[in-house]
Parts: structure tokens; C-alpha cells; sequence
């Protein structure tokens, strides 16, 4: 059997058994297994148990001395996960919206999704399934009463997204801003902005519509020649938005919309603003009434460490430690300093991926928490330990937590962040 008529014969499969599954712990009766491998394990060697738990095939990409009719073996796993990923995607005439950015492309994806499944039957990322394996296993969840999915893409290095545009097929495209996040695998600002930008390159060459922040210089230079442009911002665009207030809470007013005049989020922090002017332009751009946004923004909870107020004893915590890069460092760190309030702690844990600037970058962290007066600042961990500062320095959030429980703080207001790897979420569980 040659490779379009194997292809299509999985197909075939999984329109019988529409669900995927590449492991074994999450795996339910009748889903169909892919035997994926990485650098440190070998999926096919599940491929039995997989079939023993219940997976109605499995598909490999080694001989297995294992025999049965429910294995298929293909040149390569992942490849066929991201083909039928294609396959199923042609199939679908609906808009596919890409999301993909420095910061905020999760919380901008949430959002958005809030809104269009207000109004739509809309699928979308699961969490932060946003890489060579969750994009495809995203497009194989949508299913044929779809009327819009979302995908979010996430990226280090150039000619990532581009990858991903080739079987996602994105008729709509947002990048939410392009900001200093690995800049080790992008190598640098201009390299972050090329690799970004290669979402815009595809809608270009494809009659694709581009949402654009046009508060953002670059995004307007980037998206020049994309004929088909939504803008908003906070001065200019098919959507204008301000700040009513940040207290912590963001309220938000839309310019020329009685119904959405307040929107009163339950996100911290003003950098939140773009990400729910984005929503709403997307909302009204595929004809969600301004009720309907209004109540999906404003019910959206963030969960998973991004930007959370959590209430513990008699002190509040901003909870923002499910990633971190210089750029979103900065607002978090500049948005709780405006915070109205008489005591103030930072955690701040260390930046992961930033080759050579990283020791810049963390300097100039730390530099700018010291333009501000607060209670207590612990450093944590990264290249924290090798530049200059005054602050109390720990070298992990386990030893943060220890400092943390020993200090049987009242009525403070905290702000913890730090980069995935730190797990900075542990100080206060």
C-alpha cells in the first residue's frame, strides 16, 4: 500500500474512531494509539499495552515483534499524525483561526474562544497543546459540526510556524506581539519578529485576514500586503479600547458600544487590555452581538498560573508563574508596582531561553525592581545569581517556599512569576 492510499485508510479509521491518543496513561477504549518518539522514550514500545487497554489501532513506525491487525506500521509516526492532521483539515470549510505571539497568545486564545463559542460551535487548543504534536491533535478534535476552531502555535525558532501554517491551512491570523521570548532559538528581536511573521507571510499568500494590534509599529510594518485587515488598538482601528481601571481587576471600555462601554474582566493586570480588544474584535467580526461578548469576557476565569488573583489568609497573590520573558517580566512588574496597596512582596524566578542576552535581561530586571519601594524581594534561581542586585537571592522555588511559610506574612500583596522551569506556583501550594 502506498503512502496516499495508507493515509487515506487511517482516515477511514478514525472517522470510525475519531479520537487520538499518544499516551497510554491518558488513553480510553477505542482510541486510536500513535506510537510517537522522542529523545528520551520510544513509543512503539507501548503499542502492545496501548491495544491491550483498549486503542481500537496503533499506529508505529518500527517492526514489533508484536503482531496484530490492529497495528499499522507508516515510514514515520509523527508525520502521519500531521498529514491526517492535513487530511482532516481539507475537509473542513470553516474559518481556522491561528493565534501565535510572545506573550499572551494563550489568554487571547481563551478569550477568543470564550466569545465565538458564546455564538458558534467553536473548538479550540486544549491548555497549551501548541507544538509539533498538539497543533495536529487539535485539528483531529474538531469535529464535523464545527462551525470555527482557534488553534494556538507556539514557537522558538524560524520556520516553525511555517511548518505549522502548511496543514493548519489558517484562513484568520493573530500574532498578539512579538517581545523578547527565545531569543536564544530565534536568535534576537529581529529573528522573534521573522519567525512570528511567517503566520502573516502565509496569510499573505493565501487571501487570509490578519487581526492586527495597530498600537504595535511592527505589527503594522509586517502586515503590510495582507489585504485583508481587522485592526484595533487604543487609538486607531475597527475597535478602540481604554482602561477604566487596574485594581486589581482590569475594566475595560469599548469605544462606540453601549453594551460593552464596561467590561469588567477577572484578569490582573492592564498588559491584559490587547488581549481582550482582541476578543472582542473577533467577536464582532464573526457577528457575536456585543451582549454576548460582554458576558463571555467578563465570565472568563484564568486558570494554570496565568495572571490569577488567589486569596490566601488575609493576603492576595498574583499568580503569574506559568511563563516568563523579559517583555512580560516588565509589565507584570510594572502593573503590581501601580497597584494600590501598603505591602508589597515580589518572587521573581529566573528567564529561561535567552542565550546570550540573558544575563542583560536579567540585570535589567532586576535594575527595574529597584526603581520601586517594596516590602521584600526574593530573586530566584536562572541567571539571577550571576549579576548585580541588592535583593535576597534563593536558588529555587522549594527554598522560596520554605522562606515564604517562615515569614507569616498578613495583609500583603505578593506578585509571583518566573519562567515554566522555575515552578514557581510551588511556594504557595
Amino acid at each position: 500500500m502506498n503512502t496516499r492510499n495508507q493515509l487515506e485508510y487511517i482516515y477511514s479509521l478514525f472517522l470510525k474512531n475519531p479520537s487520538i491518543q499518544t499516551d497510554t496513561r491518558k488513553l480510553k477504549s477505542g482510541d486510536i494509539f500513535f506510537a510517537l518518539s522522542g529523545s528520551n522514550f520510544n513509543g512503539n514500545e507501548f503499542a502492545e499495552k496501548a491495544l491491550e487497554i483498549g486503542a481500537s489501532y496503533a499506529i508505529v513506525d518500527e517492526e514489533l515483534s508484536f503482531k496484530s491487525k490492529k497495528i499499522i506500521q507508516v515510514p514515520n509516526t509523527l508525520k502521519c499524525l500531521q498529514d491526517l492532521a492535513k487530511h482532516h483539515r481539507e475537509q473542513l470549510n470553516i474559518p481556522i483561526l491561528a493565534i501565535t505571539g510572545s506573550n499572551g497568545k494563550t489568554t487571547t486564545k481563551e478569550l477568543v474562544y470564550a466569545v465565538l463559542s458564546s455564538h458558534h460551535i467553536s473548538y479550540t487548543t486544549q491548555g497549551n497543546l501548541n507544538n509539533h504534536i498538539g497543533v495536529p491533535l487539535t485539528l483531529l478534535s474538531i469535529r464535523k459540526d464545527a462551525q470555527l476552531a482557534i488553534i494556538e502555535m507556539g514557537a522558538n525558532h524560524q520556520k516553525e510556524i511555517e511548518g505549522y501554517c502548511k496543514y493548519t491551512l489558517p484562513t484568520h491570523g493573530i500574532i498578539t506581539n512579538c517581545g523578547k521570548a527565545h531569543l536564544e532559538g530565534f536568535g534576537g528581536i529581529e529573528g522573534v519578529r521573522k519567525g512570528k511573521g511567517e503566520l502573516y507571510d502565509f496569510l499573505k499568500a493565501n487571501n487570509g485576514t490578519a487581526f492586527i494590534n495597530w498600537d504595535y509599529d511592527y505589527l503594522q510594518r509586517m502586515s503590510a500586503g495582507i489585504k485583508n485587515t481587522i485592526k484595533y488598538g487604543t487609538n486607531e482601528g475597527d475597535v478602540i479600547g481604554s482602561i477604566l481601571s487596574s485594581d486589581p481587576f482590569l475594566k475595560v471600555s469599548i469605544k462606540n458600544s453601549e453594551e460593552l462601554a464596561s467590561l469588567s474582566t477577572q484578569l490582573v493586570g492592564d498588559y491584559n487590555l490587547p488581549n481582550v480588544l482582541c476578543a472582542v474584535t473577533v467577536g464582532k467580526y464573526f457577528n457575536v452581538p456585543d451582549a454576548k461578548i460582554k458576558t463571555a469576557i467578563e465570565n472568563y476565569v484564568p486558570t494554570n498560573s496565568r495572571s490569577q488573583l488567589i486569596k490566601k489568609d488575609s493576603n492576595s497573590i498574583i499568580l503569574d508563574a506559568y511563563n516568563a520573558n523579559p517583555t512580560s517580566m516588565k509589565a507584570a512588574i510594572e502593573n503590581f508596582a501601580n497597584l494600590e496597596a501598603s505591602q508589597k512582596v515580589i518572587l521573581i524566578g529566573g528567564m529561561m531561553e535567552l542565550g546570550e542576552e540573558s544575563i542583560a535581561e536579567h540585570q535589567g530586571i532586576a535594575n527595574l525592581i529597584g526603581k520601586y519601594n517594596w516590602e521584600n524581594v526574593v530573586l530566584v534561581g536562572g541567571d539571577f545569581n550571576k549579576i548585580n542586585h541588592p535583593f535576597f537571592y534563593l536558588n529555587s522555588s522549594v527554598d522560596a517556599k520554605e522562606w515564604f511559610d517562615a515569614q507569616n506574612f498578613t495583609n500583603t500583596h505578593f506578585l509571583i512569576k518566573g519562567s515554566r522551569s522555575m515552578q514557581m506556583e510551588k511556594i504557595i501550594q
